[in-house]
């Protein structure tokens, strides 16, 4: 079995427009939640996202190859770019059927999706963009990746919602540790905040219809009443530690255990009892070899929504028992938003940060407690902390569980 590290991340969220900037504003506290100006939101019922602002894809891309990438495709590029610069190396000296790329997205090119389809009403099936097919699918992503970069190993696009680029992570650990590939580009990419998706989550009762973006995403607060739609990408380097260790690479920190269930429940609530998402939990910090008492910090799913913090303080207590008393557990949805099918990454490259940093970051926006969800959620403000396992969770619509264990790189 081979050891796996994290030598580069690569993001942009509605927090930063790259890995430094986004984890200073989390350190900082400062969320990325306003009100939508893309559209008109007022026969919406929702009037706020979090965005990503002004986003420059001409650096990576020119203008035809942007007008045949979705946005979603385009954060993928942008962050996978970033990643691998800051990797410190192109991994062109291994078999590229050695080197992966796995990058997940919930839904895909949901703009092109819309946008075409509005053409095909008003104008007639021969409107349809030629490139709507290969700009809109999941796995596209991933496949410009590899297009781009030459690498030539295991290449899918994990879809399992907001779990999406949590398992593409947790595969691509798999994979580099029973042997089968050397380094992996792996993540996630959403970019959704578009009227006809943002239709499409109201109507079920799933987001926000607060007006002020400070209370808008508040996980475990009494009074959160859904999620925030965000937006982006978060892209990490995982690698073989003797590979890395020969080429001198930075190591954010080790990926040490990983575990994936299914609540078999309900299209999108979470299980009442937990049990499938504690076990995701208990799998990952039992490949690592550790036990509950070992884990410092959790970086929760924390939507935001009424039913999840219920049932995911259910399942951290189901699987950390009373260990759970004293475990930091804070959401960072709060400063970014809900980005779905790119959350699990994000928050994996943002609980790496927050090893090698000794910050624990905050539930910001945390104004009324919640008896059904007492656990140290960190409120506000940041701190300091000796932290050596943190783990990061994502629970998809459908009962997709993941968890992430990771551990402070140590030499």
């Amino acid at each position: 079995m081979k050891r796996v590290v994290i030598t580069g991340i690569g993001a942009v969220t509605p927090v930063g427009m790259d890995a430094p900037s986004t984890w200073e504003s989390i350190c900082a506290g400062r969320h990325g939640i306003t009100k939508i100006d893309r559209f008109d939101t007022e026969d919406l019922g929702v009037s706020v996202a979090a965005l990503v602002k002004d986003f420059d894809p001409s650096s990576i891309l020119d203008r035809k190859e942007q007008r045949r990438t979705d946005p979603y495709c385009q954060f993928a590029l942008y962050a996978a770019t970033e990643a691998l610069r800051d990797c410190g190396s192109d991994l062109k000296d291994l078999d590229p059927y050695r080197v992966g790329v796995i990058i997940g997205s919930g839904i895909g090119g949901m703009q092109t999706f819309e946008e075409n389809h509005q053409k095909f009403l008003e104008k007639g099936p021969g409107r349809v963009s030629v490139f709507f097919i290969p700009m809109m699918i999941s796995n596209m992503a991933a496949g410009n990746i590899s297009i781009r970069t030459g690498f030539k190993g295991a290449n899918f696009a994990p879809v399992t919602a907001c779990a999406s680029s949590a398992h593409a992570v947790g595969e691509a650990f798999r994979l580099i540790k029973n042997g089968y590939l050397d380094a992996c580009v792996a993540g996630g990419a959403e970019a959704t905040v578009t009227k006809f998706a943002m239709a499409g989550f109201n109507n079920m009762g799933a987001l926000s219809r607060s007006t002020d973006p400070d209370r808008a995403s508040i996980p475990f607060d009494k009074e959160r009443d859904g999620f925030v739609m965000g937006e982006g990408a978060g892209i990490l380097i995982l690698e073989e530690l003797e590979h890395a260790r020969a080429r001198g690479a930075r190591i954010y920190a080790e990926v040490a255990g990983y575990g994936a269930t299914g609540d078999a429940h309900h299209i999108t609530s979470p299980a009442p009892d937990g049990e499938a998402a504690a076990k995701a939990m208990e799998l990952a910090y039992t490949e690592a070899g550790l036990t509950p008492a070992d884990i410092d910090y959790i970086n929760a799913h924390g939507t935001s929504t009424p039913v999840n913090e219920r049932y995911e303080t259910i399942a951290i207590k189901k699987a950390l028992g009373d260990a759970a008393k004293t475990v930091a557990v804070s959401s960072t949805k709060s400063m970014t938003g809900h980005m779905l099918g790119a959350a699990g990454a994000v928050e994996a490259m943002l609980t790496a940060l927050a090893l090698r940093d000794g910050i624990l970051p905050p539930t910001v926006g945390y104004k009324v407690p919640d008896e059904e969800c007492d656990l140290d959620v960190v409120p506000n403000t940041g701190r300091k902390a000796d932290i050596r396992y943190a783990m990061s969770n994502s629970l998809g619509f459908g009962g997709h569980n993941g968890s992430i264990l990771m551990k402070k790189w140590e030499d």
